[in-house]
């Protein structure tokens, strides 16, 4: 497994390194052969990002971006899961405190949940959005932290 951490800004309450590691560890599948970038942004790169890859004009919490073998790569040569997480620090600092839950949490879970899009779960359809809430839950038990949909109904 390799894991890349780009730090566009310095804060106080950001995760270690090692955290981070440690979370992406724990939501992949199969940590042996996966390649990872992890990128923790500002505003205004979080917001240029989802502007230009999903027409949202906001900062968003984490956006995922799976890799893909350039063409003419052999077979092999690139890890069987790869893609980058883009972390928008502000953004998960004031949800962290708007919903009253440690900023450890908050992060631990927008981690976990980059890395199951990257695996490929999704939430566009109220059986899928189940099934990634069943996992990240699954997931989040293990690293200690409680279940980030409790107060919210499956699927929304």
């Amino acid at each position: 497994m390799s894991v890349e951490i780009q730090r566009e800004l310095m804060a106080e309450d950001l995760p270690a390194d090692a955290e981070l590691v440690a979370w992406v560890e724990a939501a992949l599948a199969d940590p042996h052969d996966a390649e990872i970038c992890i990128r923790i942004v500002d505003e205004a790169e979080g917001r240029a990002l989802n502007r230009q890859w999903r027409g949202k004009d906001y900062a968003t919490n984490v956006l995922s971006f799976p890799g893909e073998a350039p063409p003419g790569l052999p077979p092999g040569e690139m890890a069987a899961l790869a893609g980058d997480i883009v972390l928008c620090a502000p953004v998960i600092a004031r949800e962290a405190a708007a919903q009253g839950k440690p900023s450890t949490h908050h992060w631990t879970h927008l981690v976990v949940h980059g890395v199951l899009h990257l695996r490929g779960y999704d939430h566009i359809h109220a059986d899928a959005a189940v099934a990634m809430e069943q996992t990240e839950c699954r997931i989040l038990a293990e690293l200690g932290v409680p279940d980030p949909y409790a107060d919210v109904p499956h699927g929304a």
